[in-house]
Order: structure tokens, then sequence, then C-alpha cells
């Protein structure tokens, strides 16, 4: 393996994670930087394309949960595992994990994350992520916001 595919993992590995921080303190304005600007990101319930929509879309989930800026932080918590990474190029790359989510009443809903990155001046963003959910806690927030 050659040095620049270590980095290239090792930045994907941060932008996981910074996705996660981000989105659970609801510090959307930085996790939108995480996106190239023509992203596209699946959820069950439709495709988001594009920054504006992404953004809508986490408004929207803030909103059903009642929370907002930095309130998000006090009862979600996003946690990934087994991420396994393919860089295919210098620019490009996929990976999948999966992923839990506790809430103040505990675990709530898990899936996986399926990905593709590109390299942009220097930095690995997501060009794609869909979300899939394959549990829930019934009566909790994921079974909400998925009807």
């Amino acid at each position: 393996m050659e040095h620049w595919e270590l980095e290239a993992r090792e930045q994907i590995r941060d932008l996981v994670a910074r996705y996660n921080a981000n989105g659970d303190a609801g510090r959307f304005a930085s996790m939108l930087e995480l996106f190239t600007p023509e992203a596209v990101m699946h959820i069950p319930s439709g495709s988001h394309h594009g920054r504006d929509a992404i953004e809508a879309m986490f408004t929207n989930a803030a909103s059903k949960t009642g929370g907002g800026d930095t309130a998000l932080a006090k009862f979600i918590r996003h946690f990934t595992s087994t991420l396994q990474i393919d860089v295919d190029s210098a620019d490009t790359a996929t990976s999948r994990c999966y992923y839990q989510v506790l809430t103040d009443q505990g675990l709530d809903h898990w899936g996986r994350y399926i990905d593709r990155y590109r390299c942009v001046d220097g930095r690995w963003l997501f060009a794609e992520r869909k979300v899939t959910t394959d549990g829930v806690v019934p009566g909790g927030w994921g079974d909400q916001a998925s009807s």
C-alpha cells in the first residue's frame, strides 16, 4: 500500500467521525462542508441532491426531534463501526459501515452507511451517502422519522 492511499484512508475515517460529531451537535453548516457541492444523500424516505437539499433534510429532522443548533447534542449520538474503505484511485473511494443511534431512551435505530467519496483540492468529501435502516425501536425517534 502506498503512502497516498494510507493518507486517503485516514482522511476518510476522520470524515465519517466528523459527520457524526457535527450532526449530533446540530452543527449543520460544518457538516455540510463535508459534502461536495453536488453530493447526493439517500435516506429511506427519498434522495436529496446538493448541499441545500441536504441541509433542508437535516433541518427537517432536527425540527421533528425538537432539536436544533446544539440542542441535539443533549440526546442523540451516532456510532459507526466496521468501516470498510476501498480506495479506487487518488481521487475516488467507497466505503460501508454499520451505524447505531442512541437517544436519552437508549438504542433507537440502526443500519448501514454506504458511501462514495471524492478528493477535491486535497480534501476527501462525501459525493454520495446512502443510509439504510435495518431496525428501529417501536415508538422511537427513528420509527417516527420513517413515518
